[in-house]
């Protein structure tokens, strides 16, 4: 039965209670989620629209291409070097016909580049693979004598191997690295001496550093000593051409070497010739303790900052003379024929220096940034980091391995990363209010502040990985040296090159020690702080993984996208 109506007359007088419609709390909360989500996607498309039209995307490919070598050396055996070839030239020739489609072209694209990477790892070993000693060994050796390296007790060789006792030819180690405590031998001589060899020693903990994989990446064979008398023997056929060259360039070095260590005196004189011809071995653990306290002792490595200081020298040097001439001034292309100039220049420290791992990859680096400005380019971006790296990868997979290809890049992609920053926002120069004088100190003294300061963070924990070491006073002990390695250190050096051939070269070689040995004052003073050395415990892969991520995300990306490198 269907209920009544209430009557209105039953009502009347009657007090009526308004209560007010709510809406569930729930639907509230729902509803704000959905407009929150609703707007961080928009925010995040937009991030990633601007990024692509940057094309910062592309930066990625080097790291793809790591990602390619990591996966090689994971592996638990010898890959097969067809595969990755094919499957790049499958993924390549796939991204080219699917142009139309972005993203099965990007896909396709970042497949290329883990093959290329996978691939030159194993291509690199293929064609560099060679014996290595078995065992421990004591017998005669016989070979040509590549280089000699002074060292403050004797002297270490690396030996082109034309025999050893017990040994089968086809088992034959193609160099060996041997340290003398006596003896006189120079580059391209053949000698025969009783030596005890072993193979080169892998690491002493998982994870820990791989001797035994760098000597094989360099070549060598085996490693040990040579106890007694060397003694001079004729070769059994002519040497190659390029023993002889490389004899020819390290007898050059070691008699500059022994020039400008004898002009600056002690081991002021080691550092700065250690600077000029890469040889280090004249200067003592005690000088290299304390080097590494001071978190200096990148500075007697020939790196990154030597080759730009040496070219950066050469380019001002010709610059400024060519801008001489008006004629030439007005006519030619004076900055591009400075940034010619600064490449040969650059080239021909590597090559004189010894052309080791590093500096090659510092070459690299240098010689894109200079081509930059041959091609009216800006020379210090990220694309040309980009560039390089893809180069060193392509050329040296197993430097992704090892601390210096990991700091290198590492410290430069956060300077520049920074530098794109500082630009961005009008910060470029000095405070209008600060009078003329004060202006180039403070952009001096910032300058430095900031990009040693960046430079520490960036390369701080692949140090720790590595070296099991944090240096506290590192900021210190670079502000004290950096100055003077950059402003009179590396100048005299190239100044003192030049003048070699002509016999003018004292001065240069005297500025040039009295600059170094303050460094190493500096050096031991730093060092005698408590604590300039902080020991730390070995943490795992996958920590330096979630770092070497988090700075790759932040430095990469222009847009709040790199605010996400918080998340490991």
């Amino acid at each position: 039965m269907r209920e009544s109506p209430p009557d209105p007359s039953r009502l009347r007088g009657a007090r009526v209670r308004a209560v007010p419609f709510r809406i569930p709390e729930m639907w509230f909360q729902d509803a704000a989620i959905r407009l929150f989500l609703a707007e961080w996607r928009a925010r995040f498309l937009g991030a990633i629209a601007i990024e692509a039209g940057r094309r910062r995307p592309f930066l990625w490919l080097p790291v793809l291409m790591g990602a390619g070598i990591l996966l090689y050396f994971a592996a638990d055996r010898e890959p097969s070097l067809w595969v990755p070839l094919s499957g790049f030239g499958i993924s390549a020739a796939m991204a080219a016909l699917s142009r139309a489609r972005r993203p099965v072209m990007l896909a396709c694209v970042c497949l290329a580049a883990i093959f290329a990477g996978f691939g030159a790892a194993a291509w690199r070993t293929a064609t560099i693979a060679g014996p290595m000693l078995d065992r421990t060994r004591v017998g005669q050796l016989t070979g040509f004598v590549e280089s000699v390296e002074a060292r403050d007790a004797g002297a270490r060789l690396v030996i082109l191997v034309t025999s050893i006792a017990g040994v089968e030819p086809e088992r034959l180690p193609r160099r060996v690295r041997v340290n003398v405590k006596g003896g006189s031998v120079s580059p391209g001589d053949h000698i025969v001496a009783l030596a005890r060899l072993l193979p080169p020693p892998g690491p002493v903990r998982p994870g820990g550093y791989d001797f035994g994989r760098d000597a094989f990446f360099r070549g060598l064979g085996a490693v040990g000593t040579i106890p007694g008398k060397i003694t001079l023997a004729p070769p059994p056929s002519q040497p190659p051409l390029e023993l002889q060259i490389r004899a020819m360039v390290d007898r050059a070095r070691n008699a500059l070497t022994e020039r400008i260590a004898g002009i600056g005196g002690g081991q002021a004189g080691a550092m700065a010739a250690s600077l000029v011809t890469g040889k280090r071995g004249l200067i003592t653990e005690a000088t290299n303790i304390d080097l590494r306290a001071a978190g200096i002792y990148h500075i007697i490595s020939i790196s990154g900052l030597h080759m730009v200081l040496a070219s950066a020298t050469i380019f001002g040097l010709v610059r400024g003379l060519l801008a001489l001439s008006q004629t030439l001034a007005l006519r030619w292309p004076v900055k591009k024929l400075a940034a010619l100039a600064a490449m040969l220049g650059a080239t021909a420290y590597c090559i004189f220096s010894g052309a080791e791992v590093a500096t090659v990859r510092s070459l690299i680096m240098t010689l894109v940034m200079l081509g930059a400005i041959l091609v009216d380019r800006p020379a210090l971006s990220m694309r040309n980091l980009e560039l390089a790296a893809m180069i060193v990868l392509l050329r040296e997979p197993d430097a992704l391995l090892g601390p210096s290809f990991q700091m290198s890049f590492g410290a430069v992609a956060a300077l520049i990363a920074f530098a794109e920053r500082w630009e961005d926002r009008g910060h470029s120069e000095a405070p209008a209010n600060l009078p003329w004088p004060l202006r180039p100190i403070w952009v001096a003294v910032v300058g430095l502040t900031v990009t040693t300061v960046l430079a520490t963070v960036a390369t701080a924990p692949f140090g720790a990985y590595h070296f099991q070491t944090f240096n506290p006073f590192g900021l210190l002990g670079n502000a004290l040296a950096l100055p003077f390695v950059s402003l009179i250190v590396m100048p005299a050096a190239v100044f003192g090159v030049l003048a070699y051939p002509f016999g003018l070269d004292w001065p240069a070689w005297a500025l040039m020690g009295v600059a170094s040995d303050y460094v190493l004052q500096s050096a031991r003073w730093v060092a005698g702080f408590d604590h300039s050395a902080v020991i730390i415990p070995a943490f795992g892969t996958a920590a330096l993984a979630c770092f070497a991520a988090a700075l790759l995300w932040i430095t990469l990306w222009t847009t709040p996208l790199r605010f996400l490198a918080v998340a490991p």
